[in-house]
């Protein structure tokens, strides 16, 4: 089921088109990246033909620990509003307090007013009932011993791996996001600059079989080697010796790649330093909170896209803190106020860019919770809600389908935990396709996805964008 609203959709502005960068196609990677190339996902040579010249980015916001998304998003119809509040019991949202949204009978949690109005102007949309599936599962499959489930059910490290590897049936060490740059990295110009930035460190979701994330710091930007820029007498020395490291040619193949990395490392701090110093300062505010400021520094990167030679980039973002098995009332009131904040601020300085139809933003948490309470809080569940934001998202809609939350309901299955009915593949092969991702390389990345969709249909996975 997917609720339409096509008013909404008309309504929509396609801003910015002309205005994406077109960016040439060389590809240059680090010595690093071409040592680990031997066991890189091939490249499909369609790609250069099916990317076109426009710059697009994705933006994944981790919300780590597990959100309470069935407190983000909430049904406001009589009926099914009496049976939220019955089985929530003291975490319910007291009805008067939603947020509504235009056209449908949910509405968000009080805290959520900017993504309210992203609703309501058809630039965020949610997917219902989202989580990792290997299969389709049913409430009288689930208990069947042939069943594929995914492993670790409820774990967090089990279900926060699934989500940034799209590999439920296995343990990997490469993310999606990954493998995603192993494809189309070569869009770019950068020899040191790779396609996927992080904004908390390294991570599992942006480190494919020949692709490694950049990191950054939300507030600083790039880290220089500790003391090699300063003009103290020591750190001067200090440099010199670093430089001489660097320039020296080694045989070795160890001590040449460990030279290599660190070259290409400062190299590139080098490179994104000046290009960040040569902004002019936006007029948007941001708040002064790691979340906002990392959404800050994302759209500081995106505005020297053309001086750093990016065409397509993949930025990470996680804000952690959601395991609310106690006081998640108080937690989720300032903590999903900040989120609906920054994301505001992020779309606000995407439509200042001209760049909002270049952009896509979507949430990611590794699991839902459970629709009862445990006293003060709740514990981990299964399906979830997320939210996609965008220029090219057909906002203003809910995709999938939310589920009845009565205890023994369809999709119920103990405690106020929900199979889901949207997979998680569906979700990202649809994000992959707007990247630029063709077809033809969809089941690499996402190999239980026949399960649930024809990586050669017509039709979108879930329809939530203008591909």
């Amino acid at each position: 089921m997917k609720h339409h609203h096509d008013h909404h959709i008309s309504r929509r502005k396609f801003i910015g088109q002309a205005s994406c960068a077109t960016i040439g196609y060389t590809s240059l990677l680090s010595t690093l990246v071409n040592l680990k190339s031997m066991n890189a996902m091939a490249i499909d040579n369609s790609m250069t033909m099916m990317v076109g010249g426009e710059y697009k980015a994705l933006v994944c916001l981790m919300l780590r620990g597990g959100g309470d998304s069935f407190n983000m998003l909430i049904p406001t119809n009589q009926t099914a509003y009496n049976t939220y509040a019955e089985v929530r019991s003291n975490l319910a949202i007291p009805q008067n307090e939603i947020l509504g949204l235009n056209g449908v009978e949910y509405g968000l949690h009080p805290a959520m007013g900017g993504i309210r109005d992203l609703y309501n102007d058809g630039t965020l949309g949610f997917i219902a009932n989202i989580g990792t599936l290997i299969e389709p599962v049913t409430k009288s499959t689930v208990w069947e011993p042939d069943t594929k489930l995914p492993l670790g059910l409820f774990s967090h490290s089990d279900q926060t791996r699934q989500w940034q590897t799209a590999l439920p049936h296995e343990r990997s060490s490469t993310g999606w996001g990954g493998k995603i740059a192993d494809l189309i990295n070569d869009q770019n110009t950068n020899e040191y600059i790779g396609m996927n930035i992080s904004l908390n460190g390294g991570n599992l979701y942006q480190s494919g079989n020949n692709s490694t994330p950049f990191t950054m710091d939300p507030y600083d930007g790039v880290v220089d080697i500790n003391g090699y820029n300063d003009n103290w007498e020591f750190n001067t020395l200090r440099k010199a010796g670093i430089d001489n490291m660097l320039d020296a040619q080694y045989q070795d193949v160890f001590k040449k790649t460990y030279v290599d990395v660190i070259r290409v490392a400062k190299d590139a701090n080098e490179q994104i330093k000046t290009a960040l110093e040569a902004l002019t300062p936006f007029n948007t505010s941001f708040s002064d909170n790691d979340l906002s400021q990392s959404l800050h520094m994302v759209a500081k990167m995106i505005a020297s896209r053309s001086t750093l030679g990016m065409k397509r980039q993949i930025f990470f973002v996680e804000f952690g803190g959601w395991d609310h098995h106690d006081e998640v009332m108080e937690a989720q009131q300032y903590m999903l106020d900040m989120v609906s904040n920054a994301m505001t601020e992020f779309n606000n300085v995407l439509i200042e860019m001209n760049l909002k139809d270049c952009v896509t933003t979507f949430s990611m948490s590794e699991f839902g919770r459970t629709m009862t309470s445990n006293g003060n809080g709740t514990d981990h569940g299964w399906g979830g809600n997320v939210m996609v934001m965008g220029g090219a998202v057909k906002g203003g809609n809910i995709y999938g389908t939310y589920p009845d939350l009565a205890l023994d309901s369809e999709r119920e299955v103990g405690g106020g935990v929900y199979i889901p009915t949207t997979s998680c593949d569906e979700y990202f092969a649809e994000l992959a396709l707007w990247l630029g991702v063709t077809p033809s390389s969809l089941t690499d990345l996402f190999p239980n996805l026949g399960n649930f969709y024809s990586a050669g249909s017509s039709d979108l996975p879930l329809g939530f964008l203008t591909v």
